[in-house]
């Protein structure tokens, strides 16, 4: 490529608008979820659980899901543990895995908030769009997620 073009390159301006709309619409729903006392990782994981069957996931599966290390989903249970969101359950099938489990509180803290969360959801992000135009961003976030992070395809969505 020419060097003096480099920079005009329409895949850095692709990524870099993906990188400006994920950090733009973080900033605008950091609020909501803070005002019920919790971090955005918090939250993620609460939506997990709670969408997932039985309301609970492997710990190695949540780590997945929200992108921490194996110590760093074993801390954010620990926090919502804490505070009474979730409880570990052992898996009766491996000694050597457990499970996070969505509690009473949990569920009934995400449905608390939920509610100004996608209010938010709605007017920074999914109303933005045609019904059209939304569904064919969905399937492309599924593309880009299924090629990027295949490992996340068969325990999310």
């Amino acid at each position: 490529m020419d060097p003096k073009h480099l920079f005009d390159d329409p895949r850095l301006t692709a990524v870099g608008l993906l990188y400006e709309a994920h950090d733009g619409l973080l900033a605008r729903l950091e609020p909501t979820w803070k005002s019920y006392g919790l971090s955005g990782l918090d939250l993620n994981a609460l939506i997990r659980l709670s969408r997932s069957p039985g309301r609970k996931l492997r710990m190695t599966d949540l780590a997945v899901q929200t992108k921490l290390s194996t110590s760093g989903v074993t801390r954010l249970v620990d926090r919502l543990e804490r505070n009474g969101f979730v409880r570990r359950e052992a898996d009766p099938g491996d000694r050597r895995s457990s499970y996070a489990v969505l509690t009473a509180a949990g569920a009934t803290r995400v449905a608390r908030v939920l509610p100004a969360y996608l209010a938010g959801v709605e007017q920074w992000f999914t109303g933005l769009f045609e019904p059209a135009q939304l569904e064919a961003l969905t399937a492309a976030l599924r593309v880009i997620r299924d090629t990027a992070n295949p490992e996340a395809t068969h325990i999310s969505d």
